[in-house]
């Protein structure tokens, strides 16, 4: 195969990957009641720690009333709490509440160990270009909201959580 027929490959496979994702969050989301919308949300704290309600409708460019309605569905739910910030008591961080994400996480697992497996049969150098590929990726326009920005943790699932969870 050359390298025009490689990159439509990789570009296929890309959009083939993305469609499943999507699919599989949205029946995930709709499985345990929660909106398209909702299940992003949790997937941004899993990706960035607690955040204020003004960060995440920076990062889903919501407005700030959608952004509270969404909390409050999320809050409702028992995925997420709102809390004081230790260092600036006047504002309120949304975190994750670990035992409802721990059972999220299970409409997850089963992803996660074939990602693991898949990456597993790779040797370091493969690893690299992977994970660079990947991070060139998440750095072009358009791609997925804040991913590049300081900060970010761990790489887990849709939502957040790390395939060995």
């Amino acid at each position: 195969m050359d390298a025009d027929d490689l990159r439509a490959r990789i570009g296929a496979e890309t959009l083939r990957f993305i469609a499943g994702v999507v699919l599989h969050n949205q029946a995930v989301a709709q499985r345990v009641g929660l909106g398209a919308s909702d299940s992003q949300f949790l997937s941004l704290l899993g990706l960035h720690g607690p955040l204020t309600p003004g960060r995440l409708a920076e990062l889903t460019g919501l407005t700030t009333g959608t952004v509270t309605g969404v909390v409050d569905r999320l809050e409702r739910a028992g995925y997420v709490r709102r809390e004081r910030d230790a260092s600036d008591r006047r504002k309120v961080l949304v975190t994750q509440v670990p035992a409802a994400m721990a059972a999220l996480a299970e409409h997850y697992r089963a992803h996660g160990e074939h990602l693991d497996a898949v990456l597993r049969r790779r040797d370091a150098d493969q690893l690299r270009v992977i994970a660079d590929f990947l991070a060139e990726l998440n750095a072009s326009p358009g791609g997925p909201s804040g991913s590049s920005s300081p900060g970010v943790r761990g790489g887990g699932t849709a939502t957040g959580a790390s395939s060995g969870s």
